[in-house]
């Protein structure tokens, strides 16, 4: 029984191609009960013939190609194709990326082009074809995702670390950073720059070809902010998006790399503890702790983001100078319980200080990550509470969105 299990795995082994669109891609209904070897070899169709070619020179009976095994013209078709695809190159045998700009005489340095960040990391097996379908750099070698050189050489094209890249899991930690991978990556149809990533965070969405490019991504990241509770994709620069205005209207937001909080030793951080046994009370220590542990996590309703956060009085915003005074403003502002900050805007702040107070409030609010804690995650979570009214004690946030009003 055991042989013909493994016979028949054998046999129905199949190979993914990634590759990029051009023009004149064979579709489904181009190479429907025809023999593809017997086919007019121009455009698409001899890049079809070539994979097929080379799947069988490498003993594969079975290939896979997203242009013409897809029904792109059956919507609902095309959208379980889509949710699945992750798992598709995942579990196919192979997964051949060929290199429609790589000529054969490129040496080591040639694997920064434009594709799918998925395609590279879901397979377990991969090889990188030229142009002419040898393997890249002449390595013949049976999966390329063991190869030093080549792995280090895809981590330097895509910032994405090559242990990651050998042994990566769908999932929703490291958002941001995951997000950062695919800001600088490109898709021919604006909306698959989102959907691409449905299988890198474990989601299923709809498919709605046609809607705005910032939709797709808003819905996306909605899902992804709603179910892991991780506020770190609100860490982004740019241009806010119509879908939610405190998310990015475009994957790019993230190329910039992520904020990250200084280090602080533990001798440090025990010294830092030791200075407030005299300063501040047990009771209030422990009240701000656990009206902290009592904050819900993120959560998304009808595109409005209920977002837990800290906030914190401002006391003084001074202007300064700054290279872009153009187009850019620079303001240093004081804020209980916060260091001085230096915050540069399109935006004009008022200015005033502790000798001239501003005759309205003025809060700077901070996203509280319940992760700081160091508790289980808990997406699901979504009890409230009331405000907190302590000076630069927690407070929960009513629904957020483009409308809302904005606090510094």
């Amino acid at each position: 029984m055991e042989h013909i299990k493994d016979v028949v795995e054998t046999y129905f082994r199949c190979v993914t191609l990634s590759h990029c669109w051009e023009e004149n891609e064979p579709l489904l209904n181009d190479i429907q009960d025809k023999v593809v070897d017997w086919l007019k070899p121009v455009g698409g169709i001899m890049k079809l013939q070539s994979f097929c070619k080379t799947a069988r020179a490498a003993e594969y009976r079975w290939g896979w190609i997203d242009t013409c095994c897809i029904d792109q013209t059956n919507n609902v078709e095309l959208q379980k194709s889509l949710n699945s695809m992750f798992v598709w190159y995942h579990t196919s045998a192979l997964t051949m990326v060929y290199l429609s700009d790589v000529p054969p005489s490129s040496k080591l340095g040639a694997l920064a082009r434009r594709w799918t960040v998925p395609e590279f990391l879901a397979p377990k097996v991969i090889r990188f074809y030229h142009n002419d379908w040898t393997p890249y750099l002449n390595d013949h070698s049976p999966n390329h995702k063991q190869s030093v050189a080549i792995m280090q050489e895809l981590e330097e094209a895509t910032g994405i670390d090559a242990q990651t890249l050998v042994a990566f899991s769908p999932g929703m930690i490291d958002a941001r950073e995951k997000l950062q991978w695919a800001s600088t990556r490109d898709t021919t149809v604006e909306e698959d720059i989102a959907y691409s990533l449905f299988g890198i965070f474990g989601v299923q969405l709809p498919v709605m070809y046609g809607e705005k490019k910032q939709n797709t991504l808003g819905r996306l990241l909605q899902k992804v902010i709603a179910r892991s509770g991780d506020i770190s994709a609100l860490d982004w620069v740019g241009t806010s998006s119509e879908f939610n205005s405190c998310l990015p209207a475009d994957i790019t937001s993230y190329e910039a790399p992520p904020y990250t909080l200084p280090f602080i030793s533990e001798d440090e951080m025990l010294g830092l503890i030791l200075s407030l046994e005299d300063t501040m009370a047990v009771e209030l220590a422990l009240e701000l702790y656990n009206s902290l542990d009592r904050l819900s996590t993120p959560r998304f309703d009808h595109h409005r983001l209920h977002l837990p956060c800290i906030a914190f009085p401002v006391t003084e915003v001074r202007w300064r100078p700054n290279k872009h005074k153009e187009t850019y403003f620079t303001y240093e502002v004081k804020a209980n319980g916060l260091d001085d900050l230096q915050i540069t805007t399109e935006d004009r702040l008022l200015q005033f200080s502790r000798g001239r107070p501003a005759q309205q409030s003025f809060l700077l609010v901070r996203p509280w990550d319940r992760r700081l804690l160091e508790l289980p995650d808990d997406a699901d979570n979504a009890e409230t509470m009331d405000d907190f009214t302590l000076s630069g004690s927690p407070r929960e946030e009513g629904p957020v969105d483009s409308e809302s009003r904005h606090a510094m």
